[in-house]
């Protein structure tokens, strides 16, 4: 997808990387392309997309070329087609990963245990292990040599450098000890000893260092890519909300069902009750309330009339109507939507990994201490026995098994113990993100509220009882579909458990209903409909109008018999918890600021009833406008957390620094979000900080020990007295440490 900038001389692409296994990759690709003439890259490690900006005499081919020559495909990704949108194409590499995980898990398991278990060493046990582990060093663990041949063809070193030189040189050994030394002699035993002293080492194998580590990476690596391959999801969510087929009026009244694709400008189409708008567009005809939840996240359905735009996606909750499409295809506002989210993917940093980052050193540096060690033992006469021996216990103790499962393991644990607690961390590139984030947007509706219109207050005029307001409008209001009237009726339903049924209904377009309901007729709806039919509302009952407007809610008028008989205070109620919610994340040292679609008078009635300070109030923001919000907020120097549900808050979910999806809401917010909420209760976005800091502190203190345990024997295996059996286990002791490091994420309780 090719698009030219205003800036005629400056052209942008969006190129698809292939073959990229770490951040480090990534950022390999993008300096690549940084250092050509006249372009400027990002390269996300996540989408796997370039987005590159260019212009001079530089062609898309001569890009493609540059990615090529670093060692990775790269290609135009071609736009999904509207109804290929929702589904899921094959993965042919996830699928390869898993299938090398299980051949390599099945295959690793019984020459881990005859190697670490006496009684199962039988006579020839050891060629057993070698026909085990020969597939899973070579089929399995191929991705890592592949990967750690290209990058070597280009000077680089990464974490697959170190799991394709460590697994290779114990299966190597192996090889040597079983048909040169004596390790392959009928009824050779594995003997497990602690001991510091130098000898030839021919008669131990390495089989299950080899077989082992690469089972327990390929499983990390195949969870982060099964991870990695949401990226897309937000996009196909957003794709999904639109209408698939469209009802057109042609000029002589006549009606045709049509794909949506088939749409044009000018056309005018229909749109029944409980039918999707087609598209953005402007009422010709009819009159309707539209529920524009599902894109926008806001309870409070729209009236439409004549003249009034509409909005593609959203759902026509009551009459019938004729809508002149405006926009069509990617001009749509959910297209732009879904290009705003996209956009901030792309634009996001990409995280680096710490282990990557460090084994971008740590990895030359140990191939060329094991090369020293082989030369330096050769040349004072030690025979070639002894010295591969020590070169390979400096490679074995240098393997990267502790590295590899410092972050998965206390991922697992700590993954495990938020799904218990309604917290769900997508993966290790955003617990970084919770250590910076000082302010944390909230969006109103379905985050700090319920996300549904409810009966908050009944005010009755003097002699009449609540009772028979409720049991009047109840019954009239369950007729009808209008998410007040439910909200009207849900509220009567709950306090008396019955309602009548109502006679003679009819709905009043814009206005409210009225009917028959036990010989009384009634009124229910806006001020207006009780105006129309010489009905006042009396002193008493304005003010309680007044009352609600002021705070934010909408107030409906009952009349029956001819008088006004009661105001009823209908409203996006808050949350019960989320006040205490909002004192969570201030002792967190966050920032809380309120981020709605409403009116000021609404936003700032619920930021008083939450605790929220009235300057911290961003009101009446358009949908497409959320992720600027957040941009403006990065601009000043904050790094920003976004809680939000809808689909509306996918783009500014994906802008922000960590983005907390509720999920209880719209998929696409759930896909864009870094971290999300099951619960839907605001109390877990502080409670999903606090496991994701902790989590992130465990990964790095599993990283320093797995380093420090490793690094501190490499001296003595350098000068020999470190045997490759004692340096896997000192490799398999550093694995324990940090897995049980791990486990002690299973203790964390949320606060209160």
């Amino acid at each position: 997808m090719t698009t030219t900038a205003s800036d005629a001389a400056t052209t942008e692409v969006e190129l698809a990387i292939g073959g990229m296994t770490c951040a480090s990759c990534a950022a390999r690709v993008e300096k690549k392309l940084n250092r050509m003439d006249g372009v400027r890259a990002t390269v996300n490690y996540a989408t796997e997309k370039a987005k590159v900006s260019y212009g001079g005499d530089v062609s898309v081919e001569e890009l493609i070329a540059a990615v090529e020559a670093t060692g990775y495909s790269a290609r135009e990704p071609a736009p999904p087609a509207p109804e290929e949108s929702g589904r899921d194409e094959p993965d042919g590499e996830l699928r390869s990963l898993r299938e090398r995980l299980i051949t390599a898990v099945v295959l690793s398991v019984p020459v881990v245990a005859m190697a670490m278990i006496p009684a199962l060493q039988f006579t020839y046990w050891q060629w057993l292990s070698l026909a085990l582990a020969a597939p899973v060093v070579t089929y399995a663990a191929w991705p890592f040599h592949r990967a750690a041949f290209t990058h070597l063809r280009h000077g680089a070193a990464t974490m697959d450098t170190l799991i394709s030189v460590g697994t290779s040189a114990a299966f190597l050994w192996s090889l040597w000890a079983l048909f040169l030394g004596s390790a392959g002699e009928p009824g050779m035993t594995h003997p497990f000893r602690l001991t510091i002293s130098r000898g030839d080492g021919s008669g131990n194998i390495y089989l299950e260092a080899a077989a082992g580590v690469t089972a327990f990476i390929l499983a990390g690596r195949y969870f982060e890519a099964r991870s990695k391959r949401k990226a897309g999801a937000a996009l196909r969510a957003l794709l999904e909300l639109g209408a698939r087929n469209v009802t057109v009026l042609d000029a002589q009244g006549g009606e045709r069902t049509v794909p949506v694709a088939e749409l044009r400008v000018g056309d005018r189409f229909l749109v029944r009750p409980g039918e999707k708008i087609a598209t953005d567009g402007t009422v010709v005809e009819g009159s309707s309330a539209v529920d524009a939840s599902m894109l926008t996240g806001e309870s409070v359905p729209v009236e439409v009339a004549v003249g009034d735009p509409v909005t593609g996606a959203t759902l026509n909750a009551g009459g019938r109507l004729v809508v002149e499409a405006t926009r069509v295809g990617a001009d749509t506002r959910l297209a732009r939507m879904a290009r705003l989210v996209e956009d901030a993917q792309n634009g996001k940093a990409a995280a680096q990994r710490l282990a990557d980052r460090i084994s971008a050193v740590f990895v030359p540096v140990v191939i060329a201490l094991a090369v020293a060690t082989l030369g330096f033992w050769l040349g004072n006469g030690a025979g070639a026995s002894a010295a591969f021996t020590a070169a390979v216990a400096v490679l074995i103790i240098a393997c990267p098994c502790a590295l590899g499962l410092a972050t998965p393991t206390a991922l697992m644990v700590g993954t495990g113990r938020g799904a218990q607690l309604g917290i769900l961390i997508k993966g290790p590139e955003v617990l970084e993100s919770t250590r910076r984030v000082d302010a944390v947007v909230l969006d109103k509706t379905g985050t700090v509220t319920t996300g549904r219109m409810t009966l908050l207050a009944v005010t009755p005029a003097a002699g009449v009882a609540e009772e028979d307001v409720l049991r009047l409008a109840g019954a009239l209001e369950h007729a009808s579909e209008h998410p007040v009237a439910r909200a009207v009726a849900d509220g009567a339903l709950d306090r008396l458990g019955s309602l009548p049924a109502p006679e003679d209904f009819a709905n009043v377009p814009g206005l409210g209903v009225r009917g028959v309901v036990g010989g009384h007729a009634v009124l229910v709806g806006r001020e207006r409909l009780l105006d129309a039919r010489a009905v006042a509302l009396p002193q008493e009952l304005r003010r309680a109008k007044e009352r609600a407007e002021a705070s934010g809610r909408t107030a409906v008028a009952v009349a029956w018999d001819g008088a006004a008989r009661a105001v009823l205070e209908v409203a996006d109620a808050v949350k019960e918890t989320s006040p205490e919610a909002i004192q969570r994340l201030r002792a967190l040292g966050l920032t809380p600021i309120l981020l709605t679609g409403d009116n000021e008078t609404v936003a700032h009635a619920v930021a008083r009833e939450v605790g929220i300070a009235p300057e911290h109030v961003v009101a009446e923001v358009l949908p497409q406008d959320k992720a600027e919000v957040v941009k403006r907020l990065q601009a000043e120097g904050r790094s920003v957390a976004m809680v939000g549900d809808g689909v509306n808050d996918a783009a500014a979910l994906a802008q922000a620094d960590l983005g907390l999806a509720m999920g209880t809401g719209t998929d696409a917010a759930i896909e864009a979000g870094d971290l999300t909420l099951v619960r839907g209760d605001l109390r877990a976005a502080a409670d999903a900080i606090r496991l994701a800091r902790r989590t992130l502190g465990t990964i790095r203190s599993n990283l320093f020990w797995a380093f420090a345990y490793n690094v501190a024997a490499l001296p003595l295996a350098a000068a020999g007295l470190l045997s490759p059996m004692i340096a896997g286990a000192a490799m398999a002791f550093s694995s324990v440490f940090v897995v049980g490091n791990s486990q002690r994420l299973r203790s964390f309780r949320p606060a209160g």
